[in-house]
């Protein structure tokens, strides 16, 4: 084997490599189609999902009821009270059923589909229908792979980041995190859209409310 032709066979090694997480995310895009919890719950890392979940419920139930001027110690002490109002919440929405739910539209059934309580000088944003992409993860053939991997982000040789849609905006899509464990990629991790954190704080500081 010639020298030059090292580097050549390293990249196309690497190139084949970050092609394997897709694989996955096609069988997993089936799975979600055909309603398949229980695939979810054998290529989900719920545990970690669920982890991940009540710590961005938590920051966006806290950035909504944030105080100016609040002392660090009360700052502490409301984290921690929607720390411990999340963790139920989180039970109940990660699931592999609400997982198949999430990914399916980018929506959950169970969260208040009311319009979200807007903040003083926010103004509603609505896109026009023909504009918006298709929500949810939907593969309907390899072919379609090829958007979703132009727009992931591999975070070195065991995880892979990958926004869903991958042609919506930051705001609106999903950003799924697959990790190698074994031979095998799994969910580990999903970055919920802006609004849906949202709702979900509303439902937060509505049963602290209720307490």
């Amino acid at each position: 084997m010639r020298w030059w032709s090292v580097p050549i066979v390293l990249a196309l090694g690497w190139f084949v490599f970050t092609l394997t997480p897709f694989w996955a995310l096609y069988d997993l895009a089936r799975a979600v189609q055909a309603h398949d919890a229980d695939y979810v719950e054998r290529h989900v890392n719920l545990r970690t999902l669920r982890l991940s979940v009540i710590r961005q419920i938590a920051v966006a139930a806290q950035s909504r009821g944030e105080t100016p001027g609040a002392e660090p110690r009360d700052r502490q002490r409301l984290a921690d009270a929607l720390v411990a109002l999340a963790i139920p919440i989180a039970e109940s929405l990660v699931t592999p059923q609400t997982v198949v739910d999430l990914l399916d539209d980018g929506r959950l059934d169970s969260v208040d589909p009311a319009p979200l309580e807007l903040r003083p000088g926010e103004a509603a944003v609505t896109a026009p229908p023909e504009a918006a992409p298709k929500p949810g993860l939907r593969i309907e053939n390899l072919r379609r792979l090829v958007p979703f991997y132009l727009a992931s982000e591999m975070r070195g040789f065991r995880a892979v980041v990958i926004p869903v849609p991958p042609d919506a905006t930051r705001e609106r899509r999903l950003r799924l995190r697959l990790r190698l464990r074994g031979w095998t990629w799994r969910l580990v991790d999903i970055e919920l859209p802006e609004e849906l954190r949202e709702r979900i704080a509303q439902k937060v500081a509505g049963t602290g409310r209720g307490r």
